[in-house]
This record gives C-alpha cells, structure tokens and sequence, in this order.
C-alpha cells in the first residue's frame, strides 16, 4: 500500500481512499476515466495534491497487472 493511500474498515466502509481525506481513489479515477483532467480533478478536491492522484492511479495499475498462466488442455 502506498504512503499516500489509506484502507481502514472505519473510514468509507474500507474503501481506498487518499490518506487524511475521505476522497475515495475509485471517485478520482472515475473522474479522470469520465474525461475529466487532473488539474479538473485537484479543483473539485482541493484537500489533495498531483501526488495523491498519482498513486491511486498506481495503485489501480498494480491491481489490474495480472499474469495469464498457460494451462494445459484436458480431453
């Protein structure tokens, strides 16, 4: 888990959200996948900072990376 990023049972139901704030990473990439631009994004949530958005963005990279294992076929 990054610095900057928090996932606590007590806060936004265990959501991920930006350390310190109640700003969840699923709002800000919904935001930026929406067309919005960062600086769009670090106007409407002035609580956080281009570092913020940047490991939630790291952190849905991380999440989504995934290898495919070869498997062999069965008949």
């Amino acid at each position: 888990m990054n610095s900057r990023l928090q996932i606590d049972p007590n806060i936004c139901h265990g959501k991920p959200v930006i350390r310190g704030t109640r700003v969840l990473v699923s709002t800000i990439l919904g935001a930026l996948s929406g067309g919005d631009t960062l600086e769009q994004v670090l106007e409407d949530y002035p609580n956080i900072t281009r570092q913020d958005v940047e490991a939630a963005l790291e952190f849905a990279s991380k999440l989504t990376d995934y290898q495919a294992s070869a498997y062999e076929a069965v008949a």
